[in-house]
């Protein structure tokens, strides 16, 4: 079995734990996800199956789409709602819809995070959570986000006894984007400590929400023998790339991983990206540019040779 599994993890559940289930459902052992998920959020998540975990890298580039929630008021640990707070200011006077608007549409654009301690992000060789976990503070490195579309889409809503605002949003946004993050960040923006209270992914690796489906809905389609309704083809993850079909002649030299010039697959200039080989509509290869060589490509990432 080979291919792509748009999947819909529920909450409570790691990313790991989908893939250690479906290694069971399966019968398989070759099973990858293309995407973290925390456990508190739910929502898309796109599992590689087979010769598919070979195109995992291409479906983590992808962008991805969130629905969720921010609440200003106090911070947390974790930045979320499973976090402990570390700091606390009232909300006495709420901002309007339109404040709120004015301040998200600055963080639309390539902007600069932070990523928070519990992350997976290594520094010195340790993911950050186990610095957090162990109570120790570490320098973080800032990193560059894509943010496409960021935007309010609930009436923001004043809780004077609890002395917070909250609203729903939507954000469109490229890969290693830190949701939470830009909740604590534009809190920040807005005067106050705040944390991200809900999250769902709609969107990633190309698959939305309306073709995934749960872990028992995948128990049920296995038992049935009904898999192929579900399973997406390897050839998904690269459709944003320059395609080219391969002769028989080309086929042989390409099954056999050979370095080719630009002229024999037909271009006239260098890509700047990969470029994906198909025989047969069948994904075959990755080639890109020869380092050292000018006018040749090397094969990238072999998907099938045979």
């Amino acid at each position: 079995m080979d291919g792509i599994l748009p999947l819909w993890k529920e909450r409570g559940m790691t990313s790991h734990d989908c893939v250690f289930k479906l290694r069971k459902i399966l019968k398989m052992k070759k099973i990858g996800h293309g995407g973290t998920l925390d456990p508190d959020v739910d929502g898309v998540l796109p599992i590689c199956i087979g010769k598919g975990t070979k195109v995992i890298e291409y479906l983590q580039d992808s962008g991805k789409i969130y629905a969720g929630e921010i609440t200003l008021g106090y911070s947390t640990t974790t930045e979320d709602v499973s976090g402990e707070l570390i700091e606390k200011k009232r909300v006495e006077t709420p901002f309007s819809a339109e404040e709120i608007d004015a301040v998200m549409k600055k963080f639309v654009g390539t902007i600069t995070q932070i990523p928070p301690m519990y992350s997976a992000v290594k520094v010195n060789g340790k993911r950050l959570y186990e610095y957090a976990r162990a109570g120790e503070e570490v320098e973080r490195p800032q990193r560059q986000a894509e943010i496409y579309a960021f935007q309010r889409v609930s009436e923001p809503e004043f809780d004077e006894a609890a002395g917070t605002q909250t609203w729903r949003f939507e954000v469109s946004c490229g890969k290693g984007t830190y949701v939470r993050t830009l909740a604590v960040d534009l809190g920040a923006a807005l005067g106050y400590p705040a944390h991200m209270s809900d999250l769902t992914r709609l969107a990633s690796g190309g698959f939305v929400a309306g073709q995934a489906a749960t872990l028992s809905q995948v128990q049920q389609l296995m038992d049935e023998e009904r898999m192929d309704k579900i399973l997406q083809p390897i050839e998904t993850a690269v459709q944003e790339f320059s395609r080219i079909n391969l002769s028989d002649d080309l086929w042989q030299k390409v099954k056999n991983g050979q370095l080719l010039p630009l002229k024999e697959l037909g271009l006239e200039a260098a890509p700047e990206d990969l470029i994906a080989l198909f025989y047969q509509d069948k994904l075959v290869s990755l080639y890109g540019v020869h380092p050292q060589r000018s006018g040749w490509l090397k094969p990238s990432k072999v998907i099938r040779n045979e």
